[in-house]
């Protein structure tokens, strides 16, 4: 018998209002960022020229296996929590509490740094408007400039990174319909900018700059060559996370045996597609190397086309995509405090729902008010960028406990198994531990100082609250 129940009753029941084409949206939302348009350049200049294309098959073969892993789960345990609660199901309660925390990072840290990179192409955005904010109100205390003539400036506070993640709480706050909604509108205004990029770009294509197409390797691993193209993997990997939010979704999802592998497969797919084109058009517009140190590659590949608008275009591209990110980073968050909150292992008020809403609002405003704070007084270069290994160790976890639970309860229903068990969890973790291989020490020694402070937390609280310690000692 899994230790989480398959569904919950009376007060505690988030409500159910999802469907696949709210999933799919959900996951493309995320899935769609700015990470696009910024990480497909570096990729190309420092890893694997032209060849980030193939880099965005292998990471999202990866993803796929994975995918394959969530989506058995997800029928299975179909509650909030995603990679969190399927550890909890699996290998217990200590796993469990490492990949929450792992997600923790993800969402919340996540959620402050991209809104503070909004408001900085806010600025930019304004800027090309001809309009102007104060340096004080778009930097954090910790931030200062000299202008030309010698004038220091100093920040007071990033006020547009925390005015937007305190806009897109009170849209969550009013439950997972309107929030939906909302996400479906951006969703499909990205896509829409992502595919003009693509059909516009088209005919400027000089098949010159796809020769070499895999350039020699310059003498290091992960600097062109093969081993540059899987280090490129490991750097893109960054752009596909988010069909895992997906799953966090499952206990407000309509029919989510059926429903909840459509959204995860369905969002990777189509991304998946996406991206590759995206990344051919990209380097077919102008050489690998005319991406290196541009913070906007894309405005490099644009400066090919006559069409000069597109910059902007791009630039509105980038805000709506940090936008939905930032939106489903906090409905993920909430959704993970939820289920380690109603474990016992955080505090009960993150497991409180609103009586009209059906939302955990408390979770919510506590969570939106110290992302908001966060964005607002701490520099970017202190946030930093949420990597991929964290998201990659979950991924890992929930392919070996796919292999865990087939061997364990192999008579346990599955409305959507796996396929090739043992074959496609095994692929799915050896693709992610390699990515994870191919990422700088830098990478793995911010991970294992994270888990080490979430560590604390559980033995100082998580371990002497647990509702499963405590029915174990009744």
């Amino acid at each position: 018998m899994l230790r989480r129940e398959a569904s919950l009753e009376g007060s505690t029941t988030l409500k159910r209002s999802l469907g696949p084409v709210n999933l799919i949206a959900i996951g493309i939302g995320v899935i769609i960022g700015a990470g696009l348009f910024s990480l497909t350049g570096i990729a190309a200049a420092n890893n694997a020229g032209p060849a980030v294309t193939l880099s965005f098959l292998i990471a999202a073969v990866g993803c796929a296996f994975s995918a394959l892993c969530y989506a058995e789960f997800a029928a299975m345990v179909p509650v909030s929590g995603s990679a969190y609660t399927y550890a909890y199901a699996t290998v217990g309660e200590v796993f469990a509490w490492i990949i929450g925390w792992d997600l923790v990072l993800e969402y919340a840290v996540g959620a402050a740094t991209v809104a503070i990179s909004w408001s900085q192409y806010l600025v930019k955005f304004l800027d090309k408007l001809h309009l102007s904010l104060p340096y004080e109100l778009v930097h954090s205390p910790f931030e200062s400039a000299t202008t030309g003539d010698g004038t220091v400036l100093h920040g007071w506070l990033n006020l547009p990174a925390a005015l937007i993640v305190l806009f897109l709480t009170a849209v969550i706050l009013r439950g997972m319909k309107k929030s939906t909604l909302f996400n479906m509108i951006v969703v499909a205004l990205k896509v829409g900018v992502v595919l003009l990029f693509i059909v516009l770009g088209w005919r400027y294509i000089n098949p010159v700059h796809y020769h070499p197409y895999i350039p020699p390797n310059a003498g290091s691993f992960g600097s062109f060559g093969w081993s540059g193209v899987l280090r490129g993997a490991g750097v893109v990997f960054f752009v596909f996370i988010g069909f895992d939010i997906v799953a966090t979704m499952a206990q407000e999802t309509k029919n989510p045996q059926r429903n909840m592998p459509i959204g995860i497969i369905g969002s990777l797919l189509i991304c998946t597609l996406l991206f590759v084109l995206f990344g051919y058009v990209m380097t077919g517009l102008a050489s690998y190397t005319a991406f290196k140190n541009s913070a906007a590659p894309v405005a490099v590949a644009i400066q090919q086309t006559p069409y000069e608008w597109l910059g902007l275009v791009i630039i509105l591209a980038i805000l709506i995509g940090y936008t939905s990110v930032i939106l489903i980073d906090l409905l993920g968050q909430s959704r993970v405090f939820y289920s380690m909150s109603r474990d016992g292992l955080l505090p009960g008020m993150f497991s409180r729902l609103h009586p009209r809403f059906r939302t955990p609002s408390r979770s919510n405003v506590v969570l939106g008010l110290f992302i908001s704070l966060f964005a607002a007084l701490v520099p970017i270069e202190v946030v930093g960028e949420m990597t991929s290994i964290g998201t990659l160790l979950a991924f890992v976890m929930v392919c070996l406990g796919v292999l865990i639970l087939r061997k364990k309860q192999p008579d346990t229903p599955r409305p959507f198994r796996t396929p090739w068990v043992p074959v496609v969890p095994v692929l799915g973790i050896l693709t992610c531990l390699l990515m994870m291989y191919s990422l700088p020490w830098e990478t793995w020694l911010r991970l294992l100082v994270w888990l080490a402070i979430g560590m604390v937390i559980y033995w100082g609280y998580g371990r002497r609250h647990s509702k499963l310690r405590r029915e174990k000692n009744l």
